[in-house]
């Protein structure tokens, strides 16, 4: 998995990577939800933020690898 980790941060290092790992973060990790969401609006949510996360995790190990 280690190389699919080293193209992940290669495509995310790019200006136009960054701009679009800023705009996933902003709709998913970032956005405010309000107290009356629906369950499922909550699950899809939170799936869209373990993806969101999932890529940076793979960004910081593709970028830590020598």
């Amino acid at each position: 998995m280690k190389d699919i980790e080293k193209q992940y941060a290669r495509t995310f290092s790019s200006p136009s990577g960054k701009m679009v790992m800023e705009h996933l973060r902003s709709i998913t990790i970032e956005r405010i939800i309000g107290q009356n969401i629906s369950d499922n609006d909550l699950r899809w949510w939170a799936g869209q933020n373990a993806l969101v996360h999932f890529i940076e995790n793979l960004i910081k190990k593709g970028n830590n690898q020598a």
